[in-house]
């Protein structure tokens, strides 16, 4: 049995309801109830609207299901489910995977199980999850994530770039910061893999800016270089607003100039590792990613 897990929109929002229903519905009953029953399809569509969800299939047929909620703290995994006939097979591991692969850059990943369900609260324990709080009948527990990688060599780079591209969705803005030769375009070519998008990632620096469409319909990557720009004016001059919703955006040397262009962005600095000089052999780098909200 092989299990497919796909990154899903509101698109999705009669399978994955479908999913809930069947996954919440099986358990025994609760008091209160499970607010996972009182979902409908348009319910669902707003919380997948958010920052979108994965949908586990095999053979084509939905088995499991989890919606993303982000948080300024992080990213709260909410409608987390597999269907009875699918339990046990390691369909809701592949989506543990995922939904943490999808955090990348955030501090935690959360999630609040019911003290009644005890095989729950172990299964996710058994994921590295601890309790971190208890407001009966709930329990909320959380993994803690790393924000900072070490990244050795250029290849290095450009796959910690490919993962946080695959968690990157339309409307995501990447402000990218570092030295001149710190890694800022290797980054951002493992970030088009990631999206899966046409054509080579170059620097962008003599024309400003450059679109790659996605190859595989999800958001296109608009890659920016602000180092010639002198602020948000000459940014807005770029007309990037016809994009910004639905592309994924990322602005080199953007520090204190593009984080005006959306209501929260990925923080990405790039430093070289301390104790190490530019006429060292190697020059390891340093990438620290931190979500923002609210600037």
């Amino acid at each position: 049995m092989r299990v497919v897990v796909r990154r899903v929109g509101a698109e999705a929002a009669a399978e994955v309801l479908a999913v809930v229903q069947s996954a919440f519905g099986a358990r025994p009953p609760l008091d209160p109830p499970a607010d996972a029953l009182g979902e409908d399809e348009r319910s669902i569509a707003r919380l997948l609207a958010r920052r979108g969800g994965f949908l586990a299939t095999v053979d084509d047929v939905p088995v499991g299901c989890v919606v993303l909620d982000p948080t300024p703290d992080g990213l709260v995994l909410r409608r987390f489910g597999v269907v009875p006939t699918a339990q046990g097979t390691g369909v809701a591991t592949a989506l543990v995977e995922a939904a943490v692969d999808a955090a990348t850059g955030r501090e935690a990943v959360t999630v609040v199980a019911r003290e009644e369900l005890p095989e729950t609260i172990g299964f996710w324990e058994r994921h590295d999850f601890v309790v971190t709080a208890r407001r009966s009948p709930y329990v909320e527990l959380a993994l803690w994530l790393g924000t900072s990688f070490d990244c050795p060599d250029a290849e290095t780079m450009r796959r910690l770039g490919e993962r946080v591209g695959r968690s990157l969705v339309a409307g995501d803005l990447v402000v990218l910061s570092g030295e001149l030769g710190a890694g800022k375009t290797t980054f951002t070519q493992g970030l088009g893999t990631g999206l899966d998008v046409r054509g080579g990632v170059t620097s962008p620096t003599f024309v400003i800016s450059r679109v790659h469409p996605s190859l595989v319909g999800g958001p296109d990557l608009v890659h920016v270089d602000a180092y010639r720009l002198g602020g948000l004016d000459e940014l807005d001059d770029l007309d990037l607003d016809a994009s910004l919703d639905s592309a994924v955006t990322v602005v080199e040397w953007g520090s204190g100039i593009a984080e005006g262009l959306a209501e929260s962005h990925l923080e990405a600095v790039i430093e070289r590792a301390v104790g190490h000089t530019p006429d060292d052999e190697l020059d390891p780098r340093r990438v620290s990613l931190r979500w923002v909200v609210g600037q």
